[in-house]
């Protein structure tokens, strides 16, 4: 495995254990929530929109959580740095800013499209 892959599963793991322990924190918040609301019926809009945030928030950060843990697998099957599309070679830069990416720019930019 090269340097630059090794510096790439680095940053993966260590992103995976901060967005994990994100999501320990958000299911604490949302249950203190839950048991406020059973005490309190009066907040009952106010957690109804700070459920919703932490719904979309938790959605985003698995579906991160799941990117970083196929970048993972990329690394370990030696695929890493080669793009899901065109097979092409995803430039080191883009890696290094975005290790779980599939996809080079270019096919980065024909799949917004």
């Amino acid at each position: 495995m090269d340097t630059w892959e090794n510096e790439a599963r680095a940053a993966l793991l260590q992103r995976r254990s901060s967005l994990r322990g994100l999501l320990r924190e958000t299911l604490a918040e949302a249950e203190g929530l839950r048991n406020k609301r059973a005490a309190d019926p009066v907040d009952e809009s106010v957690e109804a929109r700070a459920e919703a945030v932490l719904e979309r928030l938790s959605e985003r950060e698995q579906r991160e959580l799941k990117d970083i843990d196929d970048a993972l697998v990329r690394i370990a099957q030696g695929h890493f740095g080669h793009c899901a599309r065109c097979g092409g070679a995803i430039g080191r830069h883009r890696l290094r800013a975005i290790p779980e990416a599939r996809h080079c720019m270019a096919c980065s930019e024909e799949l917004r499209r």
